[in-house]
């Protein structure tokens, strides 16, 4: 009986070690791009965090736009904590995907000559780390995904309040 895994149809070919180590090389690599988009989305929502301090300390702010000032902080708050989740999740990604490749890396090396136990031991480790990987970008993107929705959201608002206030400055007698 011939089963999943064996460890002599692996060791044959350099190919099918190598597959088992590109495919987590790849995803790792994707892994640190998404981290580093993610990182500066972060950094930019903490800029614009810091703008929406800055004029809250100025008082300049009209009484219309109070409320609006209030929820675009509220709003960047969420959004930052969203994409803090997303980078944790990304992370996880990125190490588990790391630790897959190393664990195919050794498997393929030296799993055949230790043993078909320690063979099929390390293949399903390298799997299990790889759907762990994947598990943690696919909830990194859907966390990205609910991130994008909260700033389109809150490019609708501003949008909003600025043809608001562009129909009273032309038409004061509308206010």
């Amino acid at each position: 009986m011939t089963t999943l895994l064996q460890s002599d149809s692996l060791a044959q070919s350099p190919f099918a070690a190598l597959t088992f180590i590109a495919a987590p090389a790849l995803l790792t690599n994707a892994s640190s791009v998404l981290a580093l988009s993610t990182i500066n989305r972060m950094l930019r929502t903490r800029d614009r965090m810091h703008e929406l301090y800055a004029k809250s300390e100025s008082g300049a702010e009209s009484q219309f736009a109070n409320p609006l000032l209030m929820g675009q902080v509220d709003q960047f708050e969420r959004q930052g904590i969203l994409l803090l989740r997303a980078l944790y999740s990304i992370y996880l990604a990125l190490g588990a995907f790391a630790a897959a490749t190393l664990v195919t890396l050794v498997g393929a090396g030296l799993g055949p000559s230790h043993g078909e136990f320690w063979f099929h031991a390390l293949v399903w480790l390298g799997l299990l780390l790889g759907f762990v990987g994947v598990g943690g970008l696919v909830f990194g993107s859907v966390t990205l995904f609910k991130a994008n929705q909260l700033s389109l959201l809150m490019i609708r608002e501003e949008a909003s309040a600025i043809r608001e206030r562009q129909l009273r400055r032309t038409n004061p007698e509308t206010s």
